[in-house]
C-alpha cells in the first residue's frame, strides 16, 4: 500500500520508530543524570545534619527599636567535620541577613561522611527579644 507521499507503510513505520527513539533518548538521558545527581555525594544529595552548637544572631538595638523585622533564609555549606565553610543568603532583609550569616558561620554540626548544604531560617521580631 502506498501513501500520498509515495512511501510504503513499512517505511513510514520505520521513520516513526526512529523519530520516537530520537525523542525518548534525550528524556532517558535526562532521567539518568537526575538519578545520578540524587544518588551522588554532592551537596545536591539532601542529608540533614544535627546542629551541635547553635549561635543566635546579634539583633542590634537600633534595628530592634526601628522595628526592622522579618525572616532571613540561608543555606549553610557544612564540611564532613561539621564546620560551616560558607553561608549563602537566600532571602530576607539585607540588614538582618548579615547578622544571621555571621551567626551561622559559628555553628557546629554533627560530623558526617560528606559535605552537605543545610537550610537555616531566622525570624527577627522586635517584640520577642
Amino acid at each position: 500500500m502506498k501513501h500520498r507521499s509515495g512511501q510504503t507503510g513499512r517505511t513510514l513505520n520505520r521513520h516513526a520508530g526512529i523519530l520516537l527513539l530520537g525523542m525518548l533518548l534525550p528524556l532517558n538521558l535526562g532521567l539518568e543524570v537526575a538519578r545520578a545527581q540524587a544518588n551522588s555525594t554532592s551537596p545536591a544529595a539532601k542529608v540533614h545534619r544535627k546542629v551541635l552548637l547553635m549561635v543566635q544572631p546579634e539583633y542590634p538595638d537600633v534595628l530592634k527599636n526601628g522595628h526592622f523585622e522579618g525572616q532571613v533564609r540561608l543555606q549553610a555549606t557544612v564540611t564532613p567535620g561539621g564546620s560551616v565553610s560558607k553561608v549563602e543568603i537566600k532571602g530576607g532583609n539585607p540588614m538582618l541577613s548579615q547578622y544571621a550569616s555571621q551567626a551561622v558561620m559559628r555553628w557546629k554540626y554533627a560530623p558526617g561522611t560528606v559535605q552537605t548544604v543545610e537550610d537555616v531560617v531566622f525570624n527577627f521580631n522586635a517584640n520577642d527579644r
